[in-house]
């Protein structure tokens, strides 16, 4: 078991644990007071991607900000028949037991990146318990994220490279994953030094780690696959909260896509702004993106 690494100068008044749910370990931040909020951070982070908000919001809200399975200190366990294991359906439900682990039965949601996702089937599979939800990019509060079957789209060539069967790109990364770490962020970063030195060496810490390298791939294989079958089944169904849509300005998605009536398709109440920035407003535009959610929430 990986030891339970405390970050008190990055989330002061936070505390850390690691929750067993579902066969798997998901280490996991929690602060503050108030209505509880998730919030589900992306490729290739982990929960300290939220430092600059995630204080400033547990004056408000009891914030639960975890590890996804795979991903920084949470368990990393093998991706199974159809890579099963990492779908956004396993990920939501790693999650929900969570908050119902630490006492709550409804809560908010806010996703970035893989974790829109992840907030997205959450809001479908579970909607008794997600009272609202945002996302960034990709999906659900949606931080720079729009529904799978269209934000695949702007990172095709990461997408590529990353569903290919195993070994292949588990095997190049290896080769120096600090270089594809530092690369894949900086190419997503439009405002230079926004990320915490900090929070890199966290990063490449986790990255370091081949099982983490893996999961990561397996959790795209999913995306290209299982997930896509997943939203088939459900294409009919809408999520039925009221969603707040973020994105980028400097980004990809926002230049390819009308992001708010993409998510209308799939959503019955959306809102949607975008924020001058990159793809990680929580790292690039903090205020930005506290102002935007703390009228939505």
């Amino acid at each position: 078991m990986t030891a339970i690494r405390k970050f008190p100068d990055l989330l002061p008044g936070f505390s850390w644990r690691d929750i067993e749910v579902n066969g798997v370990r998901i280490r996991t931040a929690t602060g503050g007071n108030g209505p509880p909020l998730l919030m589900l951070h992306g490729h290739p982070q982990m929960h300290l991607t939220w430092h600059k908000v995630a204080p400033a919001l547990a004056k408000r809200f009891t914030i639960v900000a975890p590890d996804l399975r795979g991903y920084g200190d949470s368990a990393k366990p093998e991706g199974g028949t159809d890579h099963a294991n990492y779908s956004k359906r396993a990920m939501a439900a790693d999650l929900v037991d969570v908050m119902h682990q630490l006492g709550f039965e409804r809560f908010m949601v806010v996703g970035h990146d893989r974790g829109g996702r992840v907030a997205h089937r959450m809001a479908l599979d579970a909607p008794q318990e997600v009272e609202k939800t945002g996302a960034d990019r990709y999906r659900t509060d949606s931080n720079d994220v729009c529904p799978d079957q269209y934000g695949i789209r702007p990172t095709l060539l990461l997408v590529v490279f990353l569903i290919q069967p195993a070994p292949l790109p588990e095997r190049l990364i290896s080769g120096d994953p600090d270089f594809f770490l530092e690369s894949h962020i900086a190419g997503q970063i439009k405002i230079p030094g926004s990320v915490d030195p900090r929070v890199m060496a966290e990063y490449r810490r986790c990255y370091a780690d081949p099982a983490m390298r893996h999961a990561a791939c397996e959790d795209y294989r999913a995306a290209a696959g299982i997930d896509l079958v997943h939203d088939a089944n459900d294409a009919d169904r809408r999520i039925e909260v009221p969603l707040l849509a973020l994105w980028g300005a400097r980004g990809t998605v926002g230049a390819l896509y009308d992001v708010v009536e993409t998510w209308r398709e799939k959503a019955v109440d959306v809102r949607g702004y975008a924020i001058d920035c990159g793809h990680s407003p929580q790292e690039e535009a903090p205020a930005e993106l506290l102002h935007r959610l703390d009228a939505f929430l």
